[in-house]
């Protein structure tokens, strides 16, 4: 009985570091997604904590400067100046009117400092004009099959 008693206390504090690591690594790694206009109604609470906020990329706001981009986000009439200085490229998405996520932290002088960028082209996703709800092309006839 001693034999199964130890192991069971093994298995026990085995158990319990995992719980531990996965409840700690998922504290990190949490952001909150926010408008731009919600973000300027956050005040102070806008400065503590990693944040993602969302909108479309200003019209010719895209500049680069050196490993750094520039540029704006819009949303209900607000802007917001973004600096993204993270390692990994930009999205091919990433370009003027395009929707994004930057994730990172806000600063006091009103510029979002953000480490992650993910941008989506909303006419990429789009159903092509000539195709009715319920078709999709056939590509191998080139005509159009119903679902």
């Amino acid at each position: 009985m001693k034999k199964y008693g130890k192991f069971a206390v093994l298995i026990a504090i085995i158990l319990a570091v995992m719980v531990w690591l996965a409840l700690a690594g998922s504290g990190g790694a949490k952001t909150y997604y926010k408008t731009v206009a919600e973000l300027s109604q956050m005040g102070d609470r806008a400065y503590s904590q990693r944040l993602r906020v969302g909108g479309d990329v200003a019209t010719g706001s895209i500049e680069h400067h050196g490993k750094q981009v520039v540029f704006v986000l819009k949303q209900d009439k607000q802007d917001l100046k973004v600096v993204y200085s993270g390692l990994d490229p930009l999205p091919d998405t990433f370009r003027d009117g395009a929707q994004a996520l930057a994730e990172g932290k806000m600063d006091r002088d009103g510029t979002f400092h953000a480490t992650n960028i993910q941008a989506k082209c909303a006419s990429k996703y789009e159903a092509k004009p000539s195709l009715k709800p319920g078709q999709v092309p056939n590509i191998n006839s080139g005509t159009k099959s119903s679902i």
